[in-house]
């Protein structure tokens, strides 16, 4: 059960997922140890497995690892666009964090995701809808948290697109008309439309020139200093978490290895294969 009066804002129990029926050797015959997160017995994945962290107020914590190492799922199942096998999670903003999301009916879900948080995908199609315009998908999130005043929206829209570097003569574009980066800061701009406590980023860079990504990592860190949001950062880059983030977490085969201030991770890695990302950013 998670204290009420801890200073954090997301709080992570033991979360596990496994894609897969499972058997009794699943997570004993995976992970880092064992060089593998698919069970060789039953062949299920283990995506995820005993994930334990606090974010905390104003904090980006980053989640580092390479491709399947299970960083991504691990934020898709927080967003609740997976169901957990098992574990725990409490926001504070939530039932004063005394509430196991992952207990909680389908409809408070979608409450706490539609007021609570704000998600920003590696695929921008994945957080804005092509079929809708720049200030049609920031409406669309302003809708789903009961905000339906029209003048409103419209104001709200505007401010946060042309924050978003969007300018505002655009707002009634469609997102094809838009590059790569303008796509994501539309979906950073959708994202914080309710104001959430809590923003997931995942591998928000991949696939833009190096130029904008400076620029969309520019943005997120202006954002979060501005408005105080706490941020969970995913990437394989770590370029990118020693720009973003306060502490990283390390993933490998689902499991933290390792998770500390990211200056002491990148300068001193403890874990071997911290060791190794690092030495390959060098």
């Amino acid at each position: 059960m998670a204290a009420a009066n801890d200073a954090f804002v997301l709080r992570v129990n033991r979360l596990t997922k496994r894609f897969g029926a499972g058997c009794p050797s699943c997570y004993a015959l995976t992970g880092p140890a064992g060089e593998t997160n698919i069970c060789p017995r039953c062949g299920s994945i283990v995506a995820c497995h005993d994930v334990s962290f606090d974010l905390e107020e104003g904090e980006i914590l980053g989640i580092v690892g390479e491709s399947g190492s299970g960083k991504s799922t691990l934020v898709r199942c927080l967003y609740f666009d997976e169901e957990v096998t098992d574990g725990e999670a409490f926001l504070a903003a939530y039932g004063g964090g005394r509430v196991n999301l992952f207990a909680a009916t389908a409809q408070k879900k979608r409450h706490v995701r539609n007021h609570l948080m704000g998600m920003v995908y590696q695929n921008p199609l994945l957080g804005i809808k092509p079929h809708f315009t720049a200030g049609g998908n920031v409406a669309e999130k302003l809708l789903t948290a009961d905000i339906y005043n029209y003048a409103g929206i419209r104001t709200r829209a505007a401010a946060l697109l042309t924050r978003t570097e969007i300018p505002r003569g655009r707002m009634d574009d469609f997102p094809a008309y838009f590059s790569g980066g303008m796509q994501q800061r539309v979906q950073i701009a959708k994202a914080l439309a309710n104001n959430p406590p809590l923003l997931f980023l995942d591998e928000i860079t991949i696939g833009l020139d190096l130029s904008v990504q400076a620029r969309v990592l520019d943005l997120v860190k202006e954002i979060q200093r501005e408005l105080g949001i706490a941020m969970l950062a995913v990437s394989h880059d770590l370029g990118v978490i020693r720009m973003l983030a306060d502490r990283t977490a390390v993933m490998k085969n689902g499991r933290i290895v390792e998770l500390g201030l990211t200056d002491q991770i990148l300068e001193d890695p403890q874990h071997r294969y911290t060791q190794l990302l690092v030495q390959s950013m060098l």
